[in-house]
């Protein structure tokens, strides 16, 4: 029988936005994997927003910049998440 790892922070929040943990024994299942397919599909979409904002921003509109701004601040949350969440991982290697 494995050890217990440190809590893995997943890549949603709960309720009221409070951070979502996991508790595993390491050999992962089936909310891991939805965890780890969650953010690749986050990061993943923060890199195309990132193409499509560059495109964008020099002609862009106010209205227009405002809502790529919103959507650039969602993705780079969702980018801190994941990359706190797998540091905590790693120094659990250790």
């Amino acid at each position: 029988m494995t050890e217990p790892r440190e809590p893995r922070l997943l890549p949603w929040s709960g309720l009221e936005g409070k951070p979502c943990y996991l508790i595993t024994d390491g050999n992962g299942g089936p909310l891991s994997r939805l965890a780890d397919t969650t953010e690749s599909t986050q990061l993943g979409m923060g890199a195309e927003l990132l193409g499509h904002a560059r495109a964008l921003l020099p002609d862009a509109p106010h209205g227009e910049l405002r809502f790529l701004a919103e959507r650039l601040a969602e993705a780079l949350a969702d980018a801190l998440r994941v990359a706190e969440s797998r540091g905590r991982r790693l120094r659990g290697l250790n």
